[in-house]
């Protein structure tokens, strides 16, 4: 069997048996078994564990609290070129033959795809690193409840702020074990810990909101409560009062909050599915230089303690860290095995799961690397612009490369960042946007998707 160190490690050291993945594995290798009786070729299944655990608070007071727990598990068969999924969260009894049976009479009379397989042997992860993804020490109620007042007392304690928009903090394990009948065996797990807080200032129709929140796999690794209830509360001040502009054309800064959406963009629009689709407006760019000759965006699943490292994907392929776009060319698709041989290319291990699907691709930790220049220096020229630190709605066509966000921010004058801005609407094409992108050097890992302040050339700003 090949486990992740940094479940197995832990599991030692615990009495919870949520760090003890044995059942989960030998289920896993049940239904395979059983898949393989019921006259299936080729199988795998996945088993993943979620366990949730948060508080919600208001005005000092517990709003909310909730804990749940829960083990699913996913079967997907293939008969020649057919294949099926099930799934299901109980396998009491014969459960185990039935489901295997289910599986197989429903993949006889699915259509044929030339494209489905099981992942190579010869691409399967062997030796698995400790990216050191779980806390062993678990935060009680009483830990959550302390922290998320906290948060609330600091955000509340800005001058400015009128009020509360709750704050809270969660705790959880999440982990996935995957079975093939090719000789794959494998499992992870991986903790996460976050803590948030909404802040009010103003009053009545002149009433603005922000937020600050921290999340990570270990409780060393999160924002002090105090610092994320300052940081909304802070926000939600310099909110206050917001003016609208003319509609112009203006560069446009985006804050590091909101920066990595750009990309986001990218990488949705390099999914294998969308290249093999062809509904990319990217689908003949690969080895085109998109971005100046500086820019590198980089995935990496082996960060260690990243919130989306694991060791190996949803088919068993080992991992590896690649820059997507280097010295500004786009070098490659995100793939699976299935987008890969349809492109007549190899998998970058990219496939992505949950227990009802098949395989499919999709990023771990994104980053784009951090530039030379400060933050100050990128907008020091600007006579007028916009900075951006919330973006609204989701106006991106992937087919056509336009792009259109509701935003609200802040007015730039003569280099310097004035009165906050709301209501206007920011567009454009993403392809002279990449091609323009600078990056500050103020890059910080906090998100799934990380990014520097970004300064974008010539977008139109939808104003009055």
């Amino acid at each position: 069997m090949i486990s992740s160190p940094s479940s197995s490690t832990h599991a030692k050291g615990t009495s919870s048996d949520l760090f003890d993945q044995t059942a989960l594995s030998d289920l896993a290798q049940r239904l395979v078994e059983a898949a393989k009786r019921a006259g299936a070729d080729a199988a795998d299944a996945v088993a993943v564990r979620g366990v949730s655990h948060g508080v919600e608070v208001r005005d000092g007071r517990v709003e909310e609290s909730e804990r749940s727990e829960g083990d699913d598990v996913g079967l997907r068969v293939l008969v020649g070129q057919r294949q099926a999924v099930v799934s299901t969260n109980d396998v009491s009894g014969d459960g185990v033959a039935k489901l295997a049976e289910r599986a197989v009479a429903m993949a006889r009379v699915a259509p044929e795809d030339k494209y489905v397989g099981l992942a190579d042997p010869s691409l399967l992860a062997r030796d698995l690193p400790d990216l050191d993804l779980v806390d062993p020490a678990t935060p009680s109620t009483a830990e959550l409840e302390r922290r998320a007042q906290e948060a609330e007392a600091a955000a509340l304690g800005v001058k400015g702020v009128t009020r509360s928009g709750g704050a809270s903090a969660s705790a959880g394990i999440g982990g996935m074990v995957l079975v093939t009948s090719s000789g794959f065996h494998g499992a992870y797990l991986r903790s996460s810990q976050s803590i948030s807080m909404t802040a009010i200032s103003g009053e009545g129709t002149t009433m603005e909101r922000d937020y600050d929140y921290s999340s990570a796999p270990h409780a060393a690794d999160l924002y002090s409560p105090e610092r994320v209830g300052r940081s909304a509360g802070e926000r939600a001040v310099a909110r206050a009062n917001p003016r609208k502009v003319e509609t112009c054309q203006v560069p446009v800064v985006y804050d590091p909050r909101v920066s990595g959406s750009l990309v986001g963009h990218l990488v949705g629009a390099i999914n294998g599915a969308s290249i093999a689709r062809k509904t990319s407006f990217l689908k003949d760019k690969l080895g085109a230089q998109l971005f100046a000759g500086n820019i590198r965006i980089i995935d990496d699943p082996l960060r260690r303690r990243g919130l989306r490292s694991q060791p190996f994907d949803a088919e068993g392929v080992s991992v590896k860290k690649l820059a997507i776009i280097d010295q500004g060319i786009l070098t490659s698709w995100l793939l699976d095995c299935a987008t890969a041989r349809e492109l007549g290319l190899a998998t970058t291990g990219h496939a992505h799961r949950g227990v009802s699907s098949s395989p499919s691709p999709g990023p771990y930790n994104l980053h784009l690397e951090a530039g030379t220049v400060t933050p100050a220096e990128l907008i020091s020229d600007i006579k007028q612009g916009f900075y951006v630190t919330d973006l609204i709605g989701s106006g991106v066509n992937g087919v056509t490369g336009d792009y259109s966000r509701g935003a609200s921010g802040f007015w730039i004058e003569n280099g310097e960042i004035t009165y906050p801005v709301s209501e206007v609407t920011i567009a454009g094409h993403l392809l002279p946007m990449f091609k323009s992108m600078i990056a500050a050097n103020d890059l910080e890992f906090r998100y799934g998707v990380n990014a520097p302040t970004v300064r974008i050339e010539g977008l139109t700003l939808g104003g009055r």
